[in-house]
């Protein structure tokens, strides 16, 4: 499985849901960098997504997006062949 990694912040419930997404398709382990700790973190991810909104979720080299993102992958069938690469 590859490498999930989640940029978060502590309050929010669209990371939450993500992350209950992911655990659902037998993701075990999700690298969270929290933005709201660390400021050059979000500059980081600003710079790589040109987005300002958590989560921003990459499952090993592909940014998937939000939490809205993820559904809509999953939806369509594209979220469990992504994890199995």
């Amino acid at each position: 499985m590859p490498h999930v990694k989640m940029y978060t912040t502590a309050v929010c419930p669209y990371c939450v849901r993500a992350k209950q997404i992911l655990k659902a398709k037998g993701v075990t382990d999700i690298e969270e960098i929290r933005i709201d700790q660390l400021p050059e973190a979000r500059d980081h991810m600003m710079n790589i997504t040109g987005r300002r909104t958590v989560p921003q979720i990459f499952i090993g080299e592909t940014h998937v997006g939000g939490c809205d993102d993820l559904v809509a992958l999953d939806a369509k069938g594209g979220l469990m062949p992504l994890l199995q690469a």
